[in-house]
């Protein structure tokens, strides 16, 4: 168990030290505010639509470690995805890190989330749920064009 808490705390401290596509695509044409007040987390997640694909994505602000892990590793797991895929990859998020069984999503499938599992250890810190889940709601946002900016609370 301490080897996996270990590669959790690598993998966070990376991605929060360097985070990927932290940034303003030049082509965004959405965007979306989120803020975490209980954490001081806040994000501005960036989209370039093609349509229905996220063909660019990118986000820029300042969080907690597991904020902006959170938020540079969901860039690189919905940039190419479709709106119904990254909703899915949302909700499936969203449950693994409230503690609630990610084994299969609703629709019975396995999950999609990859690399994202490593978030399963959030669960048991309920007050950082909202720190994981923040670039999620605001790339939920983002993607709606909700013009009032997302809080966690």
């Amino acid at each position: 168990m301490s080897d996996l808490r270990e590669l959790y705390q690598e993998i966070i401290l990376e991605h929060s030290k360097a985070p990927r596509n932290f940034r303003q695509p030049e082509a965004a044409n959405q965007s979306a505010e989120g803020y975490n007040p209980l954490c001081g987390d806040h994000f501005t997640v960036y989209l370039e639509m093609d349509g229905d694909c996220i063909r660019d994505i990118g986000f820029q602000g300042s969080g907690c470690a597991i904020s902006k892990a959170s938020a540079s590793m969901m860039t690189q797991s919905v940039k190419g995805k479709t709106k119904a895929e990254a909703e899915r990859l949302f909700h499936q998020f969203r449950d693994l890190v409230a503690g609630h069984s990610h084994a299969n999503s609703d629709s019975g499938e396995a999950t999609q989330l990859g690399k994202l599992e490593i978030f399963a250890g959030v669960s048991k810190f309920p007050t950082r749920t909202k720190c994981a889940t923040l670039a999620w709601h605001t790339l939920q946002a983002a993607i709606e064009r909700k013009q009032k900016a997302v809080s966690t609370e």
